[in-house]
């Protein structure tokens, strides 16, 4: 008997630990095409370049205000990180008034996956990732404690929130996450990002940068994704099947059923227009 309730409990964690990675990857659920945020808190995907005051406000106050714990991820770097050294981030935060921001960083998947790491993080309010190479946030955390707690964040009602890299990490499918080089678009082996955003991938500077047609093969390729192509300085907020746009540019937006008969098969929101996700309609 008491071998078989071990064996019951085992089943019942396994069953828990694959129905968490199923919801978090956007892998499971039912309608496997369905777009959507999470259920509780919200994000904030920014395209890179600089940050609008509007843009770090709203992040703090989703956080809970200036008093909120705050933590910053700066793997997406390239090198020997220092967790000390007084990022820009970092200070951008406290000329906002944020008292409680903790820098959280490591390379080894060892250290991501213990208790002690994630204690930032279990009463973080809100948690931002840089700019770099989104490749690097899925070497260091993917399937780990630390990514389950970042998941655990949004679950409480926090928000998370990220630039560039910082932006892409935030979706289902990740593009452009071949350590090769960043014109990569799907690199076998780096297009799982974390999935906050379910059954939708980002890709950032898309206006800045020429990078416009970039994310049409992608969904070619999955036709179940929603693109977000996200300009510099623009951002969008989500929360629930609710995204608004906000910033100074635009964020063009790639849906599958658009594509036929279309010389440019995507559209553009602005800041200030609010679409839904699930059913993929401007509000």
């Amino acid at each position: 008997m008491r071998r078989m309730n071990a064996l019951l409990a085992a089943a019942a964690t396994l069953t828990l630990a694959v129905a968490w990675s199923s919801h978090a990857h956007g892998i499971a659920d039912g309608d496997r095409k369905v777009t959507s945020g999470p259920p509780k808190g919200a994000l904030i995907a920014v395209g890179g370049g600089s940050l609008g005051r509007d843009i770090i406000r709203r992040f703090i106050d989703l956080a809970g205000g200036p008093d909120a714990p705050i933590v910053f991820v700066p793997t997406a770097m390239p090198g020997d990180l220092d967790e000390n050294r007084k990022w820009p981030m970092v200070r951008t935060f406290e000329a906002f008034g944020c008292k409680d921001v903790v820098v959280l960083h490591t390379r080894d998947r060892k250290t991501a996956d213990s208790d002690e790491f994630i204690k930032p993080l279990e009463r973080a309010k809100g948690v931002w990732f840089g700019g770099g190479r989104q490749w690097r946030f899925v070497d260091s955390y993917l399937d780990t404690k630390t990514e389950k707690a970042f998941h655990d964040v949004l679950a409480r009602g926090g928000v998370i929130g990220g630039s560039s890299a910082g932006a892409t990490i935030q979706a289902s499918y990740l593009v452009r996450g071949a350590p090769e080089g960043n014109q990569i678009m799907m690199a076998k082996g780096h297009e799982e990002g974390f999935g906050f955003l379910r059954n939708a991938t980002i890709d950032q500077h898309v206006i800045a940068r020429g990078r416009l047609d970039d994310l049409i093969p992608v969904i070619k390729r999955y036709p179940h994704l929603l693109g977000l192509g996200i300009d510099e300085g623009a951002a969008v907020v989500v929360r629930g099947d609710r995204m608004e746009i906000m910033g100074r540019s635009k964020v063009a937006v790639y849906d599958h059923k658009r594509f036929e008969g279309s010389d440019k098969p995507y559209f553009f929101l602005k800041p200030g227009d609010v679409f839904n996700l699930r059913s993929r309609t401007i509000e």
